[in-house]
């Protein structure tokens, strides 16, 4: 193949990988939900912020709704159906698969600029087909960010000593959009300003750039001002900062999902550390501090660095023939090979499960089955469909509703999953809608398939929210505790 065609490899598995499965695989988590209820919401009014909470900027639903919109959201034909409601996912999934080859090409073109057409390869294989992909395919802002972050960096990369300048204000444009979707991503500034003034030494360069990345995401607080809730907004996004837990969490759901890539990425970093790649650095070490000081954090925040980790560890390999004289080019290659053989392996063995199935049958039965005097208390993964698509009463936009004002009925339904059963300890009356309900059916859903503790199988520990469900049905304020059990 000649060499200028060998981005067609990772691209291709890229797609296959992001596409042979999309609604399936990974199961539809908690946020995602939320994120289509946004984008729904500013479908049918226009406006980005829903009701009264700030805790992320609106490029993320903007853009979301667009792609739906276009999709005409939501179809006329769904039906009851589980296979018809899953469908539902199609085209957010389809669209945040498509994102992921986009940005597998963008690590590709970074990697090619910087560090040459080998490293770009093996950094946009790793990229494309190692387990740790699948978690770009949830419907995550972090995941929407990251082709206008890496379309930053390129460019910033690209813009030469007198050259057109017009690529720096895009640069700037693209990062102030990638802050604009998830404010985290302002830990990138330091990364694309060194980029950007070491070309030329000007400082009317960084303020050609910065101009536009600060002042896209001021529309958010502008916004609230519009809106007279500036108070809210300073609220909310003092609460989301001061959330927070260990970064240990995160690295060891990382591990269960892809410890090849934590091991060889973050020996990459080392690598880095010790040859002084200050652009390998300055993209990793400011984002890992964020996460260590600051913010409520989970597995898929990883997302922003994973590019970067890839292109240390591809660096890495490479070099290491290089500085150890008796490793022997052609089995060392070898080596690289079964890794990437492994990781697309391990890949294909968890992609290929249908885990979000499962929760098609609940809320199929839920729908089914609906009392019209009772309140139906879920995740907002099944709420938006039951209020968007079927125009049900009485479906608060999430079971936490509860806990800051009274249902409507005495009778409830509630959709027992995994992340409701996590989030007993929020509040009272959490464990009363549990407690004073009784089940009625029960989804078991693929959790007896795999063993957890046998990797890649492990991956399933982080898709858990497809895995039981139980239906239950009752009077919120009833007397006594019928907790009972399938």
């Amino acid at each position: 193949m000649n060499r200028k065609y060998v981005i067609l490899i990772p691209l291709i598995l890229a797609t296959f990988i992001h596409l042979i499965n999309p609604v399936g695989f990974p199961d539809i988590f908690f946020d995602e939900g939320i994120y289509m209820r946004r984008a729904m919401n500013m479908i049918e009014t226009g406006n980005p912020q829903e009701s009264y909470l700030y805790d992320h900027p609106y490029f993320g639903q903007i853009v979301l709704a667009g792609i739906l919109q276009i999709a005409n959201y939501p179809p006329d034909n769904t039906s009851t159906d589980p296979a018809s409601l899953q469908n539902l996912y199609l085209v957010p999934r389809i669209f945040m698969g498509t994102i992921a080859v986009v940005s597998t090409l963008l690590v590709y073109q970074i990697a090619k600029e910087k560090f040459g057409r080998n490293a770009a390869l093996l950094s946009s294989l790793l990229f494309a087909v190692m387990p740790y992909t699948w978690v770009f395919d949830r419907i995550l802002l972090d995941s929407i960010l990251l082709p206008f972050l890496l379309t930053s960096i390129l460019l910033a990369i690209r813009f030469k000593p007198g050259g057109n300048v017009w690529l720096v204000s895009i640069s700037g444009i693209m990062l102030g959009l990638a802050i604009f979707t998830k404010v985290p991503a302002f830990v990138f500034i330091p990364l694309v300003i060194w980029l950007v003034y070491q070309k030329r030494k000007k400082f009317s360069d960084i303020l050609i750039w910065i101009i536009p990345v600060l002042l896209i995401p001021l529309l958010w607080p502008a916004n609230s001002i519009f809106l007279d809730q500036f108070d809210l907004w300073v609220r909310d996004v003092s609460w989301q900062s001061q959330r927070s837990n260990s970064i240990f969490e995160i690295i060891g759901s990382f591990l269960l999902i892809d410890p090849v890539l934590f091991v060889i990425g973050m020996a990459g970093i080392i690598y880095a550390a010790v040859t002084k790649n200050k652009f390998v650095l300055f993209w990793f070490v400011p984002f890992v501090l964020f996460l260590s000081l600051i913010g409520f954090k989970q597995y898929f925040h990883w997302i922003p660095i994973i590019p970067v980790m890839c292109i240390a560890a591809s660096i890495w390999l490479l070099e290491i023939p290089k500085k150890i004289k008796y490793l022997q080019s052609k089995i060392y290659y070898t080596v690289i090979v079964a890794i990437l053989i492994f990781g697309f392996s391990s890949t294909i063995l968890i992609i290929t499960n249908d885990l979000s199935y499962n929760q098609f049958e609940a809320l199929s039965y839920v729908i089914e089955n609906h009392d019209e005097q009772s309140t139906i208390l879920a995740s907002p993964v099944y709420t938006w469909i039951l209020y968007d698509v079927f125009d049900m009463d009485n479906v608060p936009k999430d079971y936490a509703m509860i806990l800051f004002e009274p249902v409507k009925t005495n009778g409830i339904t509630v959709v027992a999953d995994s992340h409701f059963m996590l989030d007993q300890n929020r509040g009272i009356e959490l464990v009363k809608a549990y407690n004073n309900t009784h089940s009625v059916q029960y989804f078991q859903g693929k959790a007896n398939d795999f063993d957890t503790r046998i990797y890649p199988y492990t991956n399933m520990r982080v898709n858990h929210e497809g895995f039981s469900i139980d239906v239950r049905a009752g009077d919120l304020n009833m007397a006594g505790n019928q907790k009972n059990q399938p």
